[in-house]
């Protein structure tokens, strides 16, 4: 059916109720080993998934962890360029072989993939998404504990897809303090309801500007009103993350692995804590 969302445990559609519940978990390569794999989403963009993304890879990381970032924003791919890294590792009959960070953190994004960064990708839905697939069943992850993976904006194709062919064992939803929060969050987290994924938390970002000067926290979007949200749900409010200049500056010059990442210990915590 087309509107099966491959979830056969809460269906009670008459023509397909009595057959075996099919996994449509896609297999991972062979020679490739991962845990654990975390989504990191965002019901809209530009409210810093991206960075949230990198900052609990390179906690992980300092944690003695091996880590991974499968970057699934294939239209907006972000991942290389905060790790500082420009080529996989090489490739075999065996599959591909990520690129590696300078503290080794795996990563794969289409743009390790393209002949020029800055070349768009012009795919449709179904194209992408299974580009993303690929990056599950034909890399060659090594040993990861946690693999991380960087979700574009929304609840479409690629949501979709990593959530019914990937083994995902959380979700963390990234959020601003704006007012349209309530609404876009509230999609996030019954789209993740509906195909039976937790959601661990809340990582609120952008929530406040702190004077370099006296120290008073500025918000500069408002009051939050991600509160409410999370009372309505019953899911904690993991970590608000401040404007930062430096983590932007780092961000751009492929320097995450040097930012200051104890604005996400608690959402580490709660990504070590899930089963």
């Amino acid at each position: 059916m087309s509107s099966c969302n491959g979830n056969c445990s809460s269906c009670s559609s008459a023509d397909c109720g009595d057959r075996k519940k099919e996994s449509l978990l896609a297999k991972l390569n062979e020679k490739a080993s991962v845990k654990k794999v975390i989504a990191v989403v965002s019901g809209k963009g530009g409210v810093g998934k991206s960075t949230v993304t990198s900052m609990l890879a390179v906690a992980m990381a300092r944690k003695g962890k091996r880590v991974g970032v499968l970057d699934a924003d294939i239209t907006g791919p972000s991942a290389p360029k905060a790790f500082g890294v420009t080529e996989c590792q090489g490739a075999n009959e065996d599959g591909l072989y990520p690129a590696l960070s300078s503290s080794g953190i795996q990563i794969m994004s289409i743009n390790l993939l393209l002949d020029n960064p800055n070349d768009p990708v012009v795919w449709r839905g179904p194209v992408i998404a299974g580009a993303v697939k690929q990056f599950w069943t034909d890399v060659i992850w090594e040993e990861v504990d946690y693999m991380f993976v960087d979700m574009p904006p929304g609840t479409g194709d690629v949501p979709l897809t990593v959530f019914q062919s990937l083994p995902v064992d959380g979700i963390v939803i990234v959020t601003s303090p704006q007012d349209l929060v309530s609404m876009i969050v509230a999609k996030a987290v019954k789209m993740a309801n509906m195909m039976h994924v937790p959601v661990l938390g809340f990582v609120e970002n952008y929530s406040y500007l702190q004077c370099p000067d006296c120290g008073k926290k500025i918000e500069v979007f408002g009051k939050s009103h991600l509160d409410e949200v999370a009372e309505q749900f019953g899911l904690p409010i993991l970590a608000r993350l401040p404007i930062d200049p430096k983590v932007a500056e780092a961000y751009d010059a492929g320097l995450m692995e040097t930012v200051d990442t104890t604005g996400v210990a608690d959402v580490i915590e709660a990504i070590e804590k899930a089963e």
